[in-house]
């Protein structure tokens, strides 16, 4: 469990964040599965589209991966990876499709 006096406020907000918006989208899909995209709200279709790139971005290139994908893994330092979650759930990065933020690293 995070405490925002171990890991800082910035890391314990973002990852707050994160998590709030991936649990919406689990609670959203259903209705998806149902009624699709379409009908859901412009805040709930803008919560799907930065859950799914928060999804993509955790799929950062792994060391322990390496082995089973063929591609090396990589470094993303903490600071680097809060920032780029905060890109996220702001919409700074809502122009960037999904697949911009697969295997993300430097």
């Amino acid at each position: 469990m995070l405490r925002p006096r171990i890991v800082g406020e910035e890391h314990y907000e973002t990852a707050q964040r994160v998590e709030q918006t991936s649990q919406r989208y689990k609670e959203l899909q259903d209705i998806i599965a149902i009624l699709g995209l379409d009908e859901l709200s412009e805040e709930d279709r803008l919560t799907v589209a930065r859950a799914r790139k928060i999804e993509r971005f955790l799929s950062q290139p792994f060391f322990v991966a390496e082995v089973f994908t063929g591609s090396p893994g990589k470094y993303v330092g903490l600071a680097e990876t809060i920032s780029r979650f905060q890109l996220i759930l702001s919409g700074e990065l809502d122009s960037l499709p999904e697949q911009a933020f697969y295997l993300f690293s430097r």
